[in-house]
């Protein structure tokens, strides 16, 4: 069974051997035994039940929830040699009925259809004559009502055993909680299903926080870095995306919005823009990323803070999926935190249904409203509001803990990370200072609350640390407090984030409308010298530091021959109306330009190309990296 696998993967997909916990599931599925299997994003799931369905008997059945997801994976393994359709309503008749032929005439290994079509009698009915060999539930967290992304259309598949009693059943999901993994194999009535978990840490990723200012400014900053290179954006509210697409187009960037206000032709066209690489970077509300597989975003943006570490686990990820290294920055601001509060704790009481849906007073939020109905999935439930609120607090503190970032990410999903140094978070890479009197600051910040009153809110304190001599301040006599000025060698803007990150470690408390800050019992601690807290100092002028894994990733390639590859690999794309990633992924080319390969047999040694690939493009690719090694006098089969 283990050989069969491998020889598909190698055949297929290029690949010599098993990533983590891949083997175990499949075999599984091999096996016929239900599984929920949990791996990050480009750990490999999907390769998951792919290649069990090429090496058993009969026809795998892949339940996805987006179009745009169906339609990426079919078209990806038919580039591979592997038989697959998808029946969806983007299809016409005609194409409908061809993909029906085929499942008929046991031409396919994999179809992919909705969970509204799976459930429905007729169709399940017509399943239900076929040899099936097993059901694959992709994106399975959409079932479960705690999980950051549950869609109601999904709760139907707890039918499924009873339409399929004897067929074995495989879950899969990037990001699960353990609660999110118990109720998906409940709702799913899984037998004994095996629970496999892989590790939440992307060692490609190198994230990094800063305070949201000067956010256009901030955004260049990133792109320019990443010139030529795919990438996302991602803003709360629809405006944001489109203030943002107007300035940096008019700057010259090749960029496309995305978000539920356009029209479905227009989402598309931006959409297709960025698969083919007709723009480099998509700017998004979080409306836009599920359906997506493309592996070589380099970079994702996050303008303003999300909701959940599940929703920025989730959309992070979409980042180097390839497993090259990739760039996620995060911009937060406190108000972040203020806007999301407030529509999870609407006045009316009625925080529970906006949570599930786009709350009515604030329709420019797109934030709770993905390509599907229904959101975060604790409608109704009991304490659904605190368990929000509970995770939006967690988020906060990631912006403003001085802890490493991938500690901090893996410690929230229970996953332990004992290094030291991650050598790739700003944490780690010193892109950030703390501030070395950090308990003399933070009394003055919390003694001025104090001297306040408790009855004012960050900016208005800011004002008062700085010695502003703004009208209100002096209205209010105080200018004459003893907190009065006590920060004044400070930017106002600096004070604020203080007070943000003293919040998001639990000393301040910001309550009611207009966010009244009050000291917290853990805050008089600070005051009584009984806890020193950690407050980053500002790092705009700091020295980026590059990541190891970065250089890592480089070594070797020659960068010229590289991109003569990608301008090959775009126009082979063209031609064959497929996105340049399906063709070839920036890893294989980085391979090829590290190996130079000069004969078939050695083009198949590069990691992600299979037999199918090489038949199609070995001549052509090999025909370039010959011309270019001539011309650069470079050796070749290295």
């Amino acid at each position: 069974m283990v050989e069969r696998l491998k020889k598909a993967l190698e055949e297929y997909w290029g690949y010599t051997e098993f990533r983590p916990l891949q083997k175990e599931a499949m075999e599984c599925l091999c096996q016929s035994r239900d599984v929920v299997v949990v791996l990050p994003t480009g750990g490999g799931k999907s390769l998951c039940f792919q290649a069990p369905a090429v090496t058993k008997s009969g026809l795998a059945v892949v339940v996805s929830p987006l179009i745009s997801l169906m339609k990426d994976q079919v078209d990806a393994l038919t580039e591979w040699g592997v038989p697959a359709a998808r029946i969806d309503s983007s299809l016409s008749l005609e194409e409908r009925d061809d993909a029906l032929d085929r499942v008929r005439q046991r031409q396919l290994k994999l179809l992919y259809i909705s969970p509204e079509r799976l459930v429905s009698e007729g169709f399940s009915r017509f399943l239900q004559t076929l040899d099936l060999s097993f059901l694959a539930i992709d994106e399975a967290h959409c079932i479960s009502m705690w999980g950051h992304d549950f869609r109601p259309e999904y709760r139907q598949l707890g039918t499924l055993r009873q339409l399929f009693p004897n067929l074995p059943i495989g879950a899969y999901t990037a990001t699960a909680t353990e609660q999110v993994r118990r109720d998906i194999a409940e709702q799913l009535h899984l037998k004994d299903p095996a629970m496999l978990v892989g590790s939440f840490d992307r060692p490609n990723l190198i994230y990094k926080v800063r305070p949201r200012s000067k956010i256009v400014k901030q955004v260049c900053e990133v792109l320019d870095r990443y010139q030529g290179e795919s990438g996302i954006i991602y803003c709360i509210r629809r405006k944001d995306v489109e203030q943002m697409a107007e300035t940096l187009a008019a700057k010259g960037y090749r960029v496309a919005p995305y978000h539920a206000g356009m029209t479905d032709e227009a989402r598309k066209k931006s959409q297709d823009a960025f698969v083919n690489e007709d723009v480099d970077t998509i700017i998004a509300t979080v409306a836009f990323g599920m359906g997506i597989d493309k592996s070589n975003v380099r970079y994702v943006i996050h303008t303003g803070m999300p909701k959940s570490l599940e929703h920025y686990q989730q959309e992070s990820g979409r980042a180097g999926r390839d497993g090259l290294e990739a760039e996620c920055c995060l911009f937060y601001s406190g108000g972040d935190f203020g806007i999301w509060k407030s529509i999870l704790t609407d006045s009316r009481g009625n925080g529970a249904l906006r949570v599930a849906g786009v709350p009515p007073a604030l329709q420019e939020q797109d934030a709770l409203a993905a390509e599907g109905p229904g959101h975060n999935g604790a409608a109704g439930s009991p304490g659904a509001t605190e368990i929000a609120l509970a995770k939006l607090a967690r988020m906060y503190n990631y912006c403003t803990d001085a802890i490493c970032r991938r500690k901090a990410i893996l410690e929230y999903f229970g996953q332990p990370y004992s290094q030291a140094n991650c050598g790739t978070c700003d944490i780690c890479l010193g892109d950030v200072d703390l501030v070395s009197d950090a308990l003399v600051t933070a009394q003055k910040i919390l003694s001025c609350i104090l001297r306040l009153g408790q009855r004012f809110g960050g900016g208005y304190t800011a004002l008062v640390l700085t010695g502003s001599r703004e009208q209100r301040i002096l209205d209010n006599h105080h200018d004459a407090l003893s907190t009065y000025g006590l920060l004044k060698d400070y930017d106002k803007r600096i004070v604020h984030d203080w007070i943000d990150q003293l919040a998001g470690q639990g000393f301040i408390d910001k309550t009611g409308e207009y966010n009244v800050l009050s000291v917290t019992p853990a805050g008089w601690r600070v005051i009584r010298e009984e806890v020193t807290p950690r407050l980053l100092q500002p790092a705009e002028k700091k020295p980026q530091h590059k990541a190891k894994v970065a250089a890592a990733s480089w070594e070797g390639v020659d960068k010229g021959l590289f991109e003569a590859l990608r301008r090959l690999r775009s126009s082979l794309a063209s031609e064959r109306h497929v996105p340049a990633y399906i063709v070839f992924g920036d890893a294989a080319l980085r391979d090829m330009a590290r190996h130079r390969p000069s004969t078939l047999p050695h083009f198949l040694g590069v990691r992600g190309v299979g037999q199918t690939k090489a038949e199609q493009y070995g001549r052509i690719m090999i025909e370039k990296i010959r011309a270019y090694c001539i011309d650069h006098a470079l050796e070749m089969d290295l």
